[in-house]
């Protein structure tokens, strides 16, 4: 008779993530009975099932631990990483919706695969075995690559979808075989046990070979150098909200992935893999920053920054420990908030036939619209990490992590890229505010809640860099325990 209760409490954790779950098969049937002009109810639903997981999750609906025989670990660290994936979800469809409608490209399976992504995103980062870490991660990854393909009619978007599926294969691919070089090695799925196992026989080769595998398939997933050949023809290619939407939130699934399978997994090897993500931070620093500075289109600029973004989050990793950790998820959740914002910028000031998406676009925006350029101005200062936006904090605590592990040379090669990168981003203000306007000129989207969300996300991070403090203990307390 006990037996039904005790079935549902195993479950509890899971609540968040059924929701979402349950909600995206809801919204299929939802749109088989929608015509074209009422497909905003769809949109409005899955942004509603988003909300409602991401309250659940902030709130503690269902508690914390672990499920599935241990394969599901819901813990502080966990739900931080959730909250902010929701958040930044819901980000993303808000900015998704004027975009796809002005062209055409708006169909009812968007919505569902944002939501199945977002699932596999949350499975991701509460992982507690191999097979969890592979379902959530292919969960997010196969509807990525549909997303990218949503423009069936553009050459640039079809293109981008095939090297990001095939590339993408390639990744999998790595890590699944270092997966299997583990279990293979220790027997088990479990990453505490593979832990254990690790300790007991920590010369083992076809350990340390899974191990450097499984490192190689991170980089591939993060677009890390010098693995980021697929990033900047898809971040190019792909519409830009659905660039938005896979250049954010995955970066905390991605950390989540990394903290599961390394922190947890493979920590008795934590000396070599240290290193090997150490120098992976120095290839992504100084590839992403000098092709950065080269780059006319704006797409492909902030395509190449995120590769020297990942090479600060990896410099935060490589500093090792609770403190690196913890540096490193809030370098991620600043990241994915930066990065919102400024695809978001483009979103805004775009329209059909015209992309926005050009550096010399934003020629004398100052001068016609004043207001668009101070945001625009806000999300440039953040990525280049200038005081006091979210950003610079984000830089000094990764770079004070690296410097705590006893990595001083990463530490200077840290600061020394941070001023570099700094160039590719002024020179998008200088061109707001010093160059004189040509052509057109940019009108914002006249979308009302399309402008609130970017304005309220360009001012959060001058905001959220004067209140950093809530943030990062926030990140502390979640690898405390």
């Amino acid at each position: 008779m006990n037996m039904p209760v005790r079935s549902v409490a195993d479950i509890l954790p899971l609540l968040p993530e059924l929701v979402v779950i349950l909600g995206a098969f809801a919204l299929l049937m939802l749109d088989l009975f929608l015509d074209e002009r009422r497909r905003v109810v769809s949109h409005l639903f899955a942004i509603a099932v988003l909300a409602v997981a991401t309250l659940m999750v902030a709130t503690g609906v269902g508690g914390q631990g672990t499920v599935l025989s241990g394969m599901f670990i819901r813990d502080t660290a966990a739900d931080v990483m959730k909250v902010t994936i929701g958040v930044v979800g819901i980000l993303s469809m808000i900015y998704t919706w004027p975009y796809l409608r002005a062209r055409d490209l708006y169909k009812g399976e968007v919505s569902v695969l944002m939501l199945f992504a977002t699932a596999g995103m949350m499975l991701l980062v509460s992982s507690g075995s191999l097979v969890m870490v592979y379902l959530g991660l292919e969960m997010l990854a196969l509807c990525s690559y549909a997303l990218v393909a949503i423009d069936r009619d553009s050459p640039l978007a079809s293109e981008a979808a095939i090297k990001y599926f095939v590339l993408g294969a390639l990744a999998s691919g790595l890590l699944l075989y270092g997966l299997s070089l583990i279990y293979g090695a220790t027997g088990t799925l479990q990453l505490d046990q593979i832990a254990d196992a690790a300790r007991a026989n920590s010369s083992s080769l076809m350990l340390i070979t899974g191990v450097v595998f499984v490192v190689a398939g991170i980089a591939f997933k993060f677009g890390a150098a010098p693995f980021h050949m697929w990033l900047p023809d898809v971040y190019h290619g792909a519409p830009t909200p659905i660039t938005l939407f896979i250049g954010s939130a995955p970066k905390l699934a991605a950390f989540g992935m990394t903290y599961r399978l390394l922190e947890i997994g493979a920590a008795p090897f934590e000396e070599h893999w240290r290193l090997m993500l150490a120098a992976v931070a120095v290839l992504s620093l100084a590839i992403g920053n000098l092709s950065a500075m080269v780059q006319s289109n704006l797409k492909r600029l902030l395509a190449y920054s995120t590769v020297s973004h990942v090479g600060f989050l990896f410099v935060g990793l490589a500093g090792g420990g609770r403190e690196g950790f913890a540096a490193a998820l809030f370098y991620a959740i600043s990241y994915a908030l930066m990065s919102a914002a400024a695809f978001g910028a483009i979103i805004v000031l775009s329209r059909r036939g015209f992309e926005a998406d050009r550096i010399n676009d934003y020629k004398g925006l100052n001068a016609r619209n004043p207001w668009m350029a101070g945001l625009v101005l806000c999300v440039m200062a953040s990525l280049a990490g200038v005081p006091p936006f979210l950003g610079f904090w984000a830089k000094l605590a990764v770079l004070r992590a690296a410097l705590q592990g006893d990595m001083l040379w990463l530490t200077l090669v840290g600061v020394v890229f941070a001023v570099v990168g700094a160039f590719y981003y002024l020179r998008v203000i200088k061109v707001m505010y010093f160059d004189e306007p040509e052509g057109e000129a940019m009108q914002p989207s006249d979308n009302r809640p399309l402008r609130i969300a970017f304005g309220v996300n360009a001012l959060a991070l001058i905001a959220l860099g004067l209140a950093w403090n809530p943030i990062m203990a926030w990140c502390q307390r979640a690898f405390a325990g």
